[in-house]
């Protein structure tokens, strides 16, 4: 499910004032060609998703020091809850772990969408 109009329009909001973790994952996964395509700041359902490969279900968030506070893990934790339902897998990263190790944490994401992708096109063509 996409956005509604205003959900779009904070999604391209959030997409022109990226952080410089946001863009930085962006730089390593925009790279993934046709065959896994990630969209970044995606709406969908009544939330937006940092990153998101559609053809994996896949969602990646990068986390800075605020998801540390009790109220913003408690709505991750919601807003996780909901994506896995809709049968996505939610992949959290810090952002100074991001900082700190961009190419394993892309390798990472590819890796799981790569898996994921291929698991779904069996399950569909069984």
């Amino acid at each position: 499910p996409r956005g509604t109009g205003m959900a779009d329009e904070r999604a391209r909001k959030l997409r022109r004032e990226a952080t410089p973790d946001e863009r930085l994952l962006w730089t390593y996964l925009r790279r993934t060609g046709p065959d896994l395509h990630f969209r970044r700041q995606s709406p969908l359902g009544p939330y937006i998703a940092d990153f998101a490969c559609m053809q994996a279900r896949l969602i990646v968030e990068l986390d800075g020091r605020g998801h540390d506070a009790d109220a913003q893990a408690a709505y991750d934790a919601v807003r996780d809850a909901w994506f896995v339902r809709e049968g996505f897998e939610v992949l959290r990263f810090r952002n100074s772990d991001l900082r700190r190790e961009p190419d394993r944490i892309a390798d990472l994401i590819i890796e799981t969408a790569v898996v994921r992708r291929e698991a779904i096109w069996r399950m569909r063509s069984d």
